[in-house]
């Protein structure tokens, strides 16, 4: 993997707050790629996360661990992160070892949950660009839990979140919402999915958050947060459920097309092949059309009830 060997390397950072299933999708999507023929390799970049359910090719706590740097230096979990990334920004050499064994491999860096190391410390962005510089192809894959989508204000700090971390580590960008499978256990959305999705127009949750004492106080921030995120237009999101096949389907192809991945027709038949196959027991029905379906006509009806009160 050394500057001179120019061999391209394709692959994903996974990013993500806590809690956001930055390591299911891992474990999940090493699985979808190997049956579809890829030679996966996963690299855990979470000094916290020891023991995850996926097979490690690269594992960051052979270098350093969260533990070790909070019991050593007396830190907290927030300030330990920053400085093991910190560490293995000054210890590129060990990465760049462990990666050139895994030649024809296309790598899943899952990474640290703490939002500051993607909206504001620079040592992710510099390992990312100095992956780059090795000649790694990679999209930065954000989840963010879908479960913000039924609560306006939650949203619109996802999507300022989501549109610093785009800004921030200057890589092509999928945004996904995740654990679609459980968004109904949080109640209904206000509007269509699509909305959340496509992020149109964002005066409607404007008008939602108006309803709210609390939030009528904050009325003009809330409008210019709106208008930072709708002036970059950049912020959109892929629906996924682990689970759903068809689901993980959509999220690759929004990848391939991101970090230039291009598929021949081998893997173009076993792709064919396995959701040809996805029928029965096997196949999950919480699919994102499924959710999308049962939230089809929410809009109109809001639009309509907010007609009828003026």
């Amino acid at each position: 993997m050394s500057e001179k060997h120019k061999s391209v390397a394709f692959g994903q950072v996974v990013i993500g707050p806590p809690g956001s299933g930055k390591t299911t999708y891992c474990l999940g999507m090493q699985e979808f790629l190997s049956k579809l023929g890829r030679k996966v390799a996963v690299v855990n970049l979470d000094p916290a996360n020891e023991g995850p359910p996926y097979d490690s090719a690269i594992d960051i706590s052979e270098l350093v661990t969260l533990a070790d740097v909070m019991d050593a230096l007396k830190l907290g979990p927030n300030g330990g992160l920053i400085y093991c990334m910190e560490y293995l920004e000054a210890n590129f050499d060990w990465l760049q070892e462990k990666l050139s064994k895994f030649k024809d491999h296309y790598f899943l860096f899952d990474c640290p949950g703490q939002v500051e190391l993607y909206t504001h410390q620079a040592s992710l962005k510099n390992i990312f660009a100095q992956l780059s510089r090795w000649n790694f192809r990679l999209a930065a894959v954000h989840l963010v839990d879908s479960h913000y989508c039924t609560d306006p204000a939650k949203f619109i700090s996802v999507l300022c979140t989501s549109l610093s971390t785009m800004l921030h580590v200057e890589l092509p960008h999928v945004n996904v919402l995740s654990k679609m499978d459980l968004i109904e256990q949080f109640g209904r959305l206000a509007f269509n999915l699509d909305f959340y999705t496509e992020v149109m127009d964002l005066s409607y949750l404007l008008d939602h958050l108006a309803s709210d004492p609390f939030f009528q106080h904050y009325r003009r921030l809330n409008e210019k947060l709106v208008e930072v995120i709708e002036d970059y237009s950049l912020v959109s999101f892929v629906p996924l459920n682990v689970q759903d096949k068809e689901s993980m389907r959509r999220v690759i192809k929004a990848v391939d097309k991101a970090n230039g991945y291009c598929f021949g027709e081998p893997e173009q038949r076993s792709l064919e092949a396995m959701m040809s196959a996805a029928v029965g027991a096997d196949f999950q029905f919480t699919s994102t059309l499924a959710v999308q379906e049962k939230y089809v006509h929410v809009e109109d009806r809001t639009v309509e009830q907010e007609a009828m009160q003026l």
